[in-house]
């Protein structure tokens, strides 16, 4: 076998595939790009998924690619088993080849024993294959065509072909759909990796590691109806995967795929910080492959845009980063740590994927921020579940109940896997049921994990039927097109949506409608930017076109109300943008460009747009970053926007692919599916981005931004609003007259305002305190002394007085100063917006036999309300005070029982 590193197996593959006319093509996003039914990226075919089912034209029939993927969430989630097994992983790397109706079997079969033969060496006589062996009951025929060519084109001995069941051997892209058969490679390790159940063993068909499987060959022959009837595709595709990881592990005569360039730089950084070393301890390796593991996918995930949070993709990242923290903390290692293995992943790979390099510095302060978090957490979380299991063993009970292990991981951030460990070592176990119904609830109540709503399939169907729509909106502000479709539309009126869409010829006037025309000027909302409005004319009718909406890339699909007429499929329509809107929405966009350059220069690279609104009245933007902005930045942020735009630099557009855009340093979005061509806009010096949207000609043209609001909307990420142009212009008239009217009614002028103000609170707060004691002073010396109505019990002199007119905030210096005076213990009450309050006030001589905090507590089980304090000082609220005389009797009634006993 050639012994070759991870990075030449990896160049050795789309090498081998580009030579056979396969189109190199980068690996997808984390974060499939608008497709809600999958959590992360879990496979090579993912790209090209709409490409296999017809939705999606391909202008190559062949490709390849090493896709990077992560299985942590959803169905396929190996979470639990990575680091205790050498091959489950949350990230990895998969090498596949795809053929979009081009070769079928016999091709892909010879590639790839060709590939791992003949190109990398590996012995034939240590690899098994397995085919379809068919499944009577479904009717899905054995595979006998895969066997006989495994014989054929190879030359595997029929020994060597086994033939396995559905589970195995079958794949499909759901309930219905593409699907077919599949061919596994397997690799025969030997007796250096030996089944735990030696006198068990099944072979190929066991679930040991002596037979590893490297490569999935999968045969897409049939579409499967939602009757379950399998009938042939026209064109047959192929799709295979197979894990760059394993295959290395093969090629470098290693046993586990941590002992790969992999991995084990990673494990040697942590093993450094850890003090301990790699194979010297069982336990002590489960921890370090965990570390290591986790950092990778922690690593592409942040790179990809992802940040811990509490729901959806956001919340798989957290859940990944903390059971790596925890394994550190099993370690011993007390510091924070995981940031470092992060950077180690960017060192070992930034040069294959350059985007972590470009987010390196989000991504240490997103890691340490998580583990500065998770370690304050732990701690609380540790408490608690502490507490409950010691409750549980008094009552000799051994199941932890599911509702608690849901509340510690939602509202304490504590992993559902750790409270696991921690039950399992007093010998019990979580109820899981509860655990997924109180999980399931919230789902519920929360909308789910991703709340991504998918485009509905009509308009895939249409683009089918009349390709995709021309916009010429870049150079034109009308035009003329052809209708290609009409959708009639029916309003959800309890959740104002769009609950059903039917197809139709005729659309009159009176309701709306949606269209779908050959060209348009109007931009479909996307990329942030909303959709233009305006107007259109027919042969047989006009209107109003409300929005513009993209449901698929390649169609702007028109919302539209028909004032008089009709109009038809087949129709030639006139449309036009309303420009002054568009122009408003134009200077907004251009903004975002020179806010994000702005906010980059200022707060660091590390910056990123996370999200963005963009309208004509305003404009939000979301970016990457883990602290407030102070005033001083903002203003700077501000003043840098606005000497770009009085800079008056033309705005450059152009065409280029995405390599060339890389090159240029145009700045993206990470985690968008970008096509080959791709728009790249220029403003200046400072600002490049990748942008479908529509801008100014000019930087100059925006007139001026002015920011309105900055804060926080999730971890890691902040958000501006900010308005420019005629907008920017209003708020400063309108920021000018209430300036005005304020200095008007407190008679200064605008640059003493503040300090007249401040002079304002203080007069104020000077005068409540003023009040405050004088309200005390009339209470304590009223006409009747409060003192004369006090009790000796036992020597000790006590009173219990309600003081009338003073809140909470005086009753303390009100109970003290009636200590003072009386030389014994006092409890005051007041009420309060409706609540009775109090507080119990002790001498210091006399705390070694009375206790405020127990005083007041046997008060508040009166009149209800809680409170607390120390011995010699308590003070609570919430009570009735029509219950006052009771908790007065109860203050007595206790005195008398601790004094006289």
């Amino acid at each position: 076998m050639k012994r070759l590193t991870s990075k030449e197996v990896r160049a050795e593959f789309l090498g081998y595939f580009e030579k056979r006319r396969h189109r190199v093509c980068p690996s997808y996003p984390l974060v499939p790009p608008n497709d809600p039914s999958l959590l992360f990226t879990n496979a090579g075919m993912v790209q090209f998924k709409d490409v296999f089912t017809g939705r999606e034209k391909s202008d190559f029939a062949r490709a390849a690619s090493s896709q990077k993927c992560v299985r942590a969430g959803g169905k396929h989630n190996d979470l639990e088993n990575v680091g205790h097994t050498a091959r489950h992983h949350t990230f990895f790397e998969m090498l596949g080849n795809f053929s979009f109706g081009d070769y079928f079997k016999k091709d892909a079969i010879r590639f790839a024993w060709e590939f791992l033969v003949d190109h990398l060496q590996l012995p034939a006589d240590r690899l098994w294959i397995t085919v379809f062996g068919g499944d009577q009951r479904e009717g899905l025929p054995a595979d006998d065509e895969a066997a006989g060519l495994w014989q054929s084109e190879a030359g595997v001995a029929a020994d060597r072909i086994l033939r396995c069941g559905k589970k195995d051997n079958f794949w499909s892209m759901g309930d219905s759909g593409p699907c077919g058969p599949c061919s596994e490679i397997h690799f025969d390790q030997g007796q250096a990796v030996p089944c735990d159940q030696p006198g068990d063993c099944r072979g190929v068909a066991c679930e040991c590691d002596r037979f590893l499987e490297v490569w999935n060959l999968v045969f897409m022959q049939f579409d499967r109806g939602s009757d379950g009837k399998l009938t042939p595709l026209p064109a047959p595709s192929i799709d295979t995967g197979m894990g760059l990881e394993r295959l290395c592990a093969i090629v470098g005569g290693v046993n586990t795929n941590y002992e790969t360039d992999l991995f084990l730089p990673l494990l040697q950084r942590m093993g450094n910080i850890a003090e301990r070393s790699y194979g010297a301890s069982k336990d002590d390796d489960v921890s370090l492959r965990v570390i290591a593991d986790h950092a990778r996918a922690c690593a592409f995930l942040m790179a990809d845009g992802v940040l811990p949070s509490n729901e959806g993709r956001g919340y798989v990242l957290r859940r990944i980063m903390r059971r790596a923290i925890r394994h550190g903390d099993k370690l011993g290692v007390k510091g924070l740590f995981f940031f470092e293995i992060c950077r180690e992943v960017v060192r070992l790979m930034g040069e294959i994927y350059p985007e972590l390099a470009a987010r390196e510095e989000l991504m240490v302060k997103a890691a340490r921020l998580e583990e500065e978090t998770f370690r304050r957490t732990l701690a609380g979380g540790l408490k608690i579940l502490n507490k409950e299991i010691g409750t549980l063993e008094k009552q000799g009970l051994t199941i932890l109940p599911g509702k608690l292990v849901f509340d510690l991981q939602t509202r304490d951030g504590f992993p559902p896997d750790l409270t696991a460990v921690i039950a399992a070592e007093h010998a019990m176990t979580i109820d899981h049921d509860a655990y997924r119904q109180a999980f399931a609830h919230h789902q519920e109540v929360s909308g789910g994990d991703l709340g991504i709503e998918a485009s509905d399939d009509i308009f895939k169907s249409i683009l089918g039927e009349v390709g995709p729509t021309e916009f010429i909106g870049y150079e034109e502000r009308q035009g003329s097109g052809k209708v290609l479709a009409l959708v009639s539309i029916t309003h959800d009126q309890d959740h104002g949506r769009i609950s059903d869409r039917k197809r139709v010829e005729l659309a009159g006037a009176g309701g709306e409608f949606e269209m779908v025309v050959s060209r348009t000027p109007f931009y479909g909302e996307t990329g942030g930017q909303v959709g233009d409005t305006g107007r259109l004319t027919a042969p047989g009718g006009r209107g109003i076109v409300s929005d513009a909406q993209r449901p698929l890339p390649e169609m702007i699909v028109h919302l539209v109300k028909l004032e008089q007429g009709e109009i038809r499929v087949g129709d030639q329509v006139r449309l036009e943008v309303d420009l002054e809107r568009r122009d408003a929405i134009r200077r907004n966009h251009s903004a975002t460009h020179l806010l994000q350059s702005a906010l980059r220069r200022v707060l660091g690279e590390h910056v990123n747009q996370s999200g963005s609104l963009v309208a004509p009245d305003r404009f939000r933007f979301d970016f990457s970053h883990f602290a407030p902005v102070t005033r001083d930045e903002l203003e700077e942020i501000e003043r840098l926007v606005n000497r770009m735009i009085l800079a008056n630099h033309p705005v450059e557009v152009t065409l280029t692919d995405i390599e060339g855009a890389r090159r240029a340093g145009a700045t993206m979005l990470f985690g968008e599916k970008y096509a080959e061509s791709v728009r790249m806009v220029r403003m200046g010096p400072e600002s490049l981005e990748l942008c479908g949207g529509t801008h100014t000609d000019r930087s100059g043209d925006i007139g001026a931004l002015m920011i309105v609001s900055e804060g926080s909307i999730k971890a890691g990420v902040r958000r501006i609003e900010a308005v420019t142009g005629t907008e920017a212009i209003r708020r400063l008239q309108e920021l000018r007259s209430l300036v005005s009217a304020a200095c008007d009614t407190l008679k200064t002028e605008p640059r003493l305002l503040v300090e007249r103000i401040k002079s304002l609170w203080k007069n104020e707060a000077e005068a409540g305190r003023e009040i405050e004691k004088l309200k005390q002073k009339l209470a304590a010396t009223g006409s009747a002394d409060p003192t004369s109505e006090a009790r000796e019990i036992a020597g000790v002199r006590a009173l219990a007085v309600m003081a009338s007119g003073i809140g909470l905030a005086g009753l303390r210096e009100f109970a003290d100063n009636l200590k003072d005076r009386l030389g014994g213990v006092v409890m005051a009450f007041c009420e309060e917006h409706g609540k009775l309050s109090a507080v119990c006030s002790v001498p210091k001589h006399l705390c070694d036999r009375l206790k405020a905090g127990e005083l007041l507590k046997a008060v508040f089980v009166v009149t209800g309300g809680k409170g607390g304090g120390r011995p010699d000082f308590a003070q609570g609220g919430g009570g009735d005070p029509a219950r006052f005389e009771q908790g007065r009797k109860a203050f007595y009634s206790l005195l008398e029982k601790t004094l006289t006993s």
